[in-house]
Formats: C-alpha cells, structure tokens, sequence
C-alpha cells in the first residue's frame, strides 16, 4: 500500500498546499457572488423594484379570476361576494314562482340583513312566513351566519306629485290648518 491512499485503521490525510488553495478559492468565490447578489438586489430596488426574471413570483402577471379571488380574500370581501352570488342565483334557491314577485335589494354585512323587496303585499306576507326556512338554506349555501334575518318590504307606494300651485318651502297641507 501507498501512504497517499487511506487504510482503514488510519484518518484521512489533512489537505494540504494546493487542495487548500482550492478549497479557499471555493469559499471565496461562494462568498462573493452572495454579496454581488445583495448589492444588485439593493441597486434595482434604489431603481425602482426589483424586476420579475425567468422565475415565478408575486409580481407575475396572473389570470383575471385568479386575481379576483386574491382580491376578495385579502380585502375580506368573501360574505359580500357570496351573497352577491346568492342575489344572481336567486331563482334556484326560492323558486321560479317567489323569485317572479320577490327580488333583494342590498344585503347589510354588519347586521347580516337581507333585503328583499315584493311586488304586493300578499307575496310579501308568504315570504315573511317563508323566512325562517330561506335564512336556513342561504346559510348551508354561503356558510353558518352569513345570513341572520330577511327583512321583506312591500311595494311601495307612488310617488307623492304636488299640484302646480304649490307654495315654495312648504311641507304640505299641514302647515296650511297647523
């Protein structure tokens, strides 16, 4: 055997002259792309950003519906937006016969109120009785509590016209007799 090769009762020879050379050589090198990476990284920020390269980040250009759902989950929009949802699905979940007289106006986020307006009193007294069961299914759809109460209004009534002779800045018949 050779003193060069390593017996197996014997440690590894210590590197020396030129293996240590290139093992310092290695190191430096490693160490000097890690700060030239830096300093670029420093450099194209003071430029204006850092630009997006052959690698994917956030700054990528996405699709349309990818980046509205990204919208809506970090603005916090996800209620809203399903209720939204309901009020464009409203046929399937009531019916086609309660969706021909009832429509919803707006949904409260902060009270959780649906509103739902009819088209006569007689529909709105049925929905008013239909409630507990509507609340129940657009929960199971949009989630437990998305939905607390529907609140069902009416018609309403025509417009209230003022005749020709009325007299500027009054309130009515009221101020006349008052």
């Amino acid at each position: 055997m050779t003193d060069e090769q390593p017996t197996p009762g014997k440690a590894a020879p210590e590197p020396s002259g030129v293996d240590l050379a290139r093992v310092a050589l290695r190191a430096a090198k490693e160490q000097a792309r890690a700060r030239g990476d830096a300093a670029q990284q420093k450099k194209q920020a003071r430029r204006g950003g850092l630009r997006s390269g052959a690698r994917a980040d956030g700054r990528d250009p996405m699709a349309l519906g990818a980046a509205i759902n990204r919208l809506i989950t970090e603005r916090g929009w996800e209620t809203p937006a399903a209720v939204g949802g309901v009020m464009g699905r409203w046929p399937q979940i009531v019916g086609e016969d309660v969706a021909k007289h009832c429509e919803p106006e707006k949904y409260d986020e902060d009270e959780r109120v649906l509103v739902v307006r009819c088209d006569s009193t007689a529909w709105a007294t049925n929905l008013r009785l239909l409630a507990p069961t509507l609340v129940a299914r657009l929960n199971e759809d949009l989630g437990h509590g998305a939905v607390k109460m529907i609140k069902v209004n009416g018609p309403g009534g025509p417009a209230r016209r003022y005749g020709p002779l009325r007299a500027p800045g009054s309130t009515g018949p009221g101020d006349t007799y008052g």
